[in-house]
């Protein structure tokens, strides 16, 4: 190698000038390092030693010291590691201080480390050399340093030597990973010229001149005209056509070259993977008889199709290829040879196959995108053969290798073209159906000792039973929709199997097995769990059936399969079970069926209709699982009846009559308990609103309907009623709260631990008894049904449905809402513990004890949910039974006043334009709501979101403003105390059921708070417009244009302004890091607003943002907010990211902080100065960082970067860096145990996760006893 000028005046001539002073301390070094590593070291010995290693760091010799033990091969492993640190360090931190001439006798330093490796260096060394390498080429390749490649050229080419091909593949790997996938400093701000520069050295020149014939000139970096990725397929394929079985430098070789190739995949030119070859090559790597070197090939192959922007020429010369009978086949041949016993998994094997099921549905997503260029040549295409592939993938006993080809097969049955030709090959959408079909069987209720492999694998792949409840719901809904797509594309041939399939299930369920028992009960047993899933398998194939209807077939064929399916449907319901989910899940068939498949044989709904009518299970309270599922079934048929009226209410009419009377002779029987009699008059009064031959005559529907709807309103006009509701005492009197009082205070609860264990007395019961009957003495459900009827999804403004619901409710809501609010103000009063004056001042710390909620959490909770709620029906007669029975008489009233309040916003300016409503709702919802429970004030918040989106614009100044100052008010106090409980409660050691229910109260915690950030999130998002949550086609965009949307109309009063923007302050320091970064997200959306339109001319195109039309910020409320943000919420951000717990989340942070500082640079020097004011911050580098942030083109990249190196020595260190620590000491800490569980690819991830995600049950932010997070000196940051 050439010479290079020395360091330090000696560097560059070996060990000349290391003595004296410099020897005693490269003497030293040997000795600390021998305390460090000694077991029998004293903890104070080696702890002095430590500060001794790191302080050498700070030496300004420090790289003489490194290069001299470096390079002398009589050095111990232990002191040449230490050594290269030291190198690491003064590059990493010295190397902008230091002038050309040193960093160019660094540089020589390095290069002439990495030409004297040799196979006897350990591999870490030569590691860390190649580390030293790419870090110095991060700060001055393409720049000073232009011979880079050439010098790697040569090192390749040094003859028969292994360990510099695999130094110079290391080298190659990390530069690409740094600069395509990394997100270091250093290279954010060379981005531009390091990513040219790469891709000119990886990719061949002529490919570069083919591909890109105008390109500019890069810089002048390149050595020869082969290209990186060319050298690296050569070397792979000479790898792998060798003894790669036995020859361990080979096959190290062969999986470092597949490493590269892994990182180059993603954003290596398509031409030149064209060009190279590499494709071939890859997969003869999957053919390799070593494991390592096949999942290593996959991995590569994994990376280049998981790209989706091929055009159509990529397509043909990457893609198609793999389509072939000789690829088809080896991907075949894996398969088979991947498959694993679940009872002795071989990991490897497994998550090769998981893998390659990713790989082949990638190739299956290209086929439905690009089948207009798919070249019909058989020689070049195995159609069939890539089909086979798919459904033996599908076939697999595991859902994790099988859901991603499920996936798939949604694509390609979808597809106009390739659908109806995959229908045409029975061989494979039979089994297609019959394979979807069997895996809809719900696996979360299966026992846990269940020997289907299909479950043991799926246990092996689930961490947590949410985890799996969340994959299984993906799975089945990708199964249905396959199942959809199969009947849509051969209905006679699908809906015959799949209907004789079911019966035939029916026919033969307790066969072989034992008979339906009451007393053994099970809601989950084989003959329930194997209905289900027939019935949902006959779900999804009505859905394909309305599909196919749409598509207008022949009218004799649809003739004939309506005469098949109302014969089966008639076997069906002359079908008699005993168990009471099996009839439930029948009659939800026999319904669908009837107002889908068959809803022009009126005759069939009406069979129906008398079976609901005229069956009505009693339950047998000695067996109380069964009572329970029977109970079950009479509210299912309720919904059914509903369901009826919905879809067929003009047929129904034609027998209204026979109907009413029949109602009427069971309500007159006095056998109708209310919440059925309620149901029977709801059913027909759907049956006279919904029906379309009443329409012309509205006056006269309307008159129909009224006689339902005037005796509801009577209730609410009583004057007892409205005396009782005068006052929280006669409240308690009405609900029988007063009683239930005083016989808590008789029984001495606080006095009795275990209230499951004391059995009621006659007196007990007699008041659970009259605490339910009070509750159908309340106008509540009645007037919810009601409502709930006349106004729901189906009904928009503008319908003479909604015209009629608003006439009917016209005079009512003014008799409602006022009594209505009081209800639901006494209902959160009964919440605050001091109201309870029926019970002495000493026993009021259990009024949180009865009212709190019971209910059974995932992955928490012991026990199934079945046995949870046994449990709960076994303590019904207890004293945990009657504090239940009371907080479900306070839960009804709550929450029913929800669902009225929601439903008569529905109706609009009825509702909003009540001008008396804003100020006593905001304090009925909201007064009281502290001392609801967190998952209770869910539901209050849920309300208030629907409340504020659906108010029409011209009410939202009557409306929003109190409510909404009073919601973020609330929220703000009562959410942050809570998270400042959680952190005190994790910093002590909890276990058993205290762990249990610090779990339970944490996962609540963090759903209350994403709801609240989301709601937040919702109200203040950029792209919602004004229109109404209930408009159709008869609001137009236009008539609600000139109307500040809700947005602007937050951000522009200053009562809502405030409390809000506190609220989101305080979520910045909360421990979730999901709701930090929606909150991070609301932040940067509404920084611009409190700006001027001067700021364009500072931020980067990606950062302008259009000021508010429709409303301005009044200048004096944009001046507080700016300073603000500028002060309270810097301050929180720069906390947080000095924490460990938000890691993750310190990009997001920095540039949101670099947003802040930019875009009220003109207006404040608020920002600059926080920074200024931190410990060991120089006023001149806060300066030079602002002014290079502002500087043209300065991306939001490098914008983060510039932030994040101020702030480093504040950042806090993730719990996977402080491993890394020891690396500077040592050698470094050695590879994760193989049988550590793998990790998932994203794919995998995202089947893991339900549409609606749930958070997290498991505890997080800090090790066990919580104190993972040194928290010191965070408190004083900000003095100055």
């Amino acid at each position: 190698m050439a010479a290079h000028a020395p360091i330090n005046g000696t560097m560059g001539q070996g060990g000349v000038g290391v003595e004296d002073g410099n020897m005693a301390i490269i003497s030293k070094i040997h000795q600390a390092l021998e305390v460090v590593h000694n077991p029998y070291s004293s903890n104070d010995a080696r702890k002095d030693a430590q500060l001794f290693l790191e302080d050498v760091k700070n030496d300004e010799k420090s790289s003489l010291y490194g290069y001299h033990l470096a390079n002398d091969k009589a050095q111990s492993p232990v002191v040449r590691h230490y050594a290269l640190s030291l190198l690491e360090n003064v590059i990493k931190h010295k190397w902008g201080e230091y002038p050309e001439e040193q960093t160019e006798a660094l540089r020589g330093c390095v290069l002439e480390l990495a030409q004297n490796i040799s196979g006897d260096d350990p591999a870490y060394l030569r590691s860390k050399i190649a580390v030293l390498w790419v870090e110095i080429a991060k700060r001055s390749w393409a720049a000073e340093w232009m011979d880079m490649d050439a010098l790697l050229v040569r090192l390749w080419q040094v003859p028969n030597s292994t360990v510099h091909k695999e130094l110079v593949l290391s080298i190659l790997e990390m530069l690409s990973d740094d600069i395509f996938n990394g997100d270091d400093p250093v290279v954010a701000v060379r981005e531009g010229v390091l990513s040219k520069a790469s891709v000119e050295i990886f990719t061949p020149a002529a490919v570069l001149v083919d591909t890109f014939p105008n390109r500019e000139a890069g810089p002048d970096v390149r050595c020869g005209d082969e290209g990186w990725l060319a050298r690296i397929t050569n070397l792979l394929s000479q790898c792998l056509s060798g003894d790669i079985q036995h020859n361990v430098e080979l096959r190290s070789c062969a999986i470092r070259a597949l490493a590269v190739l892994y990182s180059l995949m993603p954003w290596v030119v398509p031409t030149a993977a064209t060009a190279t070859e590499c494709v071939p090559v890859m997969c003869e790597g999957l053919r390799a008889p070593y494991i390592e070197v096949q999942k290593a090939s996959l991995e590569a192959m994994h990376s280049l199709y998981n790209r989706t922007a091929f055009v159509d020429k990529e397509f043909l010369d990457l893609v198609v290829p793999l389509y072939g009978r000789r690829y088809v086949d080896l991907f075949r041949q894996l398969v088979e040879w991947s498959v694993v016993d679940p009872e002795d998994i071989d990991n490897d094997k497994y998550q090769f196959s998981k893998k390659l099921s990713e790989l082949i549905s990638f190739l299956g997503t290209y086929m439905d995108r690009r089948f207009n260029v798919l070249p019909n040549d058989p020689d070049r295409i195995d159609f069939q053969g890539f089909l086979n592939l798919l459904l033996s993938i599908t076939q697999s006993q595991s859902l994790v290798v099988s859901i991603p080809v499920l996936v798939t097969w949604t694509r390609l049955l979808n597809n106009r073209a390739l659908g109806p030709n995959i229908a045409d090959l029975p061989a494979i959408i039979g089994p297609l159906l019959e394979c979807c079909s069997s895996r809809l069987v719900r696996y979360e209720s299966l026992p846990e000792d269940t020997q289907d492999p299909t479950f043991q694998l799926l246990l092996e792949d689930t961490d947590t039973i949410p985890e799996r409840h969340a994959f299984l719901g993906n799975y089945r809904r990708y199964s249905s929709q396959v199942i959809e797509n199969i009947v849509r594309l051969k209905m006679t041939d699908a809906m015959e199997h799949i209907l004789g399939q079911a019966e035939n299930v029916l026919q033969h369920l307790y066969d072989g097995g034992q008979a339906f028992n009451m007393a053994s009960y099970s809601k989950t047993s084989e003959p329930v769990l194997r209905v289900d899933a027939q019935a949902t398998v006959i779900e999804a194939a009505l859905k394909g059936l309305n599909k196919w209807r749409g598509a207008t077939p022949e009218e004799q064929m649809e003739i004939s399969l309506s005469e098949n399916m109302e014969s089966w449907y008639n076997r069906l319901l002359a079908m008699k079970f005993e168990d009471p989910l099996i009839r439930k899940r029948l009659l939800q068939l026999l319904v669908a069926f009837s107002t889908t498949a068959l809803n022009k044989k009126p005759s069939c709904m009406l069979k129906v209709l008398e079976h609901i009518l005229v069956t009505w299970p009693a339950t047998q309270p000695e067996y109380r699982v069964y009572s329970d599922a029977i109970k079950e079934l009479q509210a299912e048929s309720m919904v059914e009846l509903q369901r009826l009226a919905i879809n067929m209410p003009d047929e129904l009419l034609d027998v209204y009559d026979q109907i009413e009377a029949k109602v009427n002779e069971m309500i007159a029987s006095g056998t109708l308990d209310e919440k059925r009699q309620i149901s029977y008059q709801t059913f027909l009064f759907t049956i006279i609103h919904r029906s379309s031959r009443l329409h012309d005559d509205k006056t006269a529907k309307t008159k129909m309907l009224q006689r339902f709807i005037d005796p509801v309103v009577a209730q609410w006009q009583d004057d007892r009623l409205k005396q009782t509701l005068s006052s929280y005492e006669g409240f308690c009197e009405l609900m029988a709260l007063d009683k239930a009082q005083s016989f808590l205070a008789r029984m001495q609860m606080q006095n009795i631990s275990d209230w499951g264990s004391v059995e009621l007395d006659a007196e007990g019961r007699a008041l659970q008894a009259e605490l339910e009957d009070r509750l159908t003495m309340l106008p509540l459900r009645s007037t919810k049904s009601f409502l709930t009827c006349s106004v729901d999804d189906q009904i928009y403004p503008g319908d003479g449905l909604f015209e009629i619901a608003c006439a009917l409710w016209e005079n009512g809501f003014p008799a409602i809402l006022p009594d209505l609010l009081k209800f639901l103000s006494h209902a959160h009063a009964s919440h605050v513990p001091n109201n309870w004056t029926g019970l002495p001042s000493e026993m009021r710390s259990i009024v949180d004890r009865v009212l709190t909620d019971r209910f059974w959490q995932a992955g928490i909770s012991e026990g199934t949910k079945d046995e949870f709620y046994a449990r709960v029906l076994d303590k019904k007669h207890t004293l945990e039974g009657l504090a239940s029975t009371i907080r479900g008489s306070i839960r009804f009233v709550r929450e029913s006043c929800y669902a009225i309040i929601y439903v008569m916003s529905q109706m609009n300016q009825q509702f909003y334009g009540f001008g008396e409503l804003p100020g006593p709702l905001a304090h009925a919802l909201l007064a009281d709501s502290f001392s609801l429970s967190a998952h209770q004030l869910i539901n209050v918040l849920n309300l208030i979101r629907h409340l504020v989106h659906g108010c029409p614009v011209q009410w939202r100044d009557q409306f929003l403003p109190p409510l909404l100052a009073a919601c973020f008010q609330q929220m703000d106090t009562r959410i942050n105390s809570e998270w400042m409980q959680l952190d005190q409660q994790q910093a002590v050691k909890a276990e058993g059921d205290t762990l249990t229910e610090e779990m339970k109260a944490e996962s609540i915690l963090r759903q209350l708070t994403h709801a609240s950030v989301m709601m937040v999130a919702g109200f203040l998002d950029p792209a919602l417009k004004n229109t109404s949550m209930r408009a159709r086609s008869s609001e137009k965009m236009e008539d609600l244009s000139g109307w500040p949307t809700l947005r602007e109309f937050c951000l522009t009063h200053s009562s809502i302004v405030e409390p809000l923007l506190i609220f989101c302050t305080h979520a910045l320091r909360w421990r979730d890091s999901r709701c930090c970064s929606v909150v991070l997200k609301v932040f940067r959306s509404i920084i611009l607003d409190f700006a001027t339109a001067e700021l364009n001319q500072i931020l980067p195109e990606g950062g302008k943002q259009k000021p508010p039309d429709g409303a301005t910020i009044p200048p004096s409320t944009a001046a507080v907010v700016r300073e603000y943000i500028c002060s309270d919420v810097m301050k929180a951000c720069i906390t947080s990211i000095h924490e460990p717990y938000f890691v993750e989340l310190q990009k997001d942070f920095a540039y949101f902080i670099a947003t802040i500082v930019l875009a009220y640079k003109i207006h404040t020097t608020t920002a600059r100065d926080v920074l200024v004011s931190l410990p060991n911050m120089k006023e001149t580098e806060v300066d030079n960082a602002i002014e290079y942030m502002c500087r043209k083109g300065a991306t939001p990249r490098v914008q983060r970067t510039v932030i994040l190196q101020l702030l480093g020595d504040l950042k806090g260190v993730s719990v996977s860096e402080m491993g890394k620590l020891s690396k500077s000491i040592g050698v470094p800490i050695s590879k994760p145990s193989s049988a550590k569980k793998p990790s998932r690819s994203k794919m995998a991830q995202q089947f893991m996760t339900a549409p609606a995600p749930n958070e997290s049950t498991s505890r997080t932010g800090g090790d066990q006893d919580g104190n993972a997070d040194n928290l010191e000196g965070v408190a004083n940051l900000f003095d100055s």
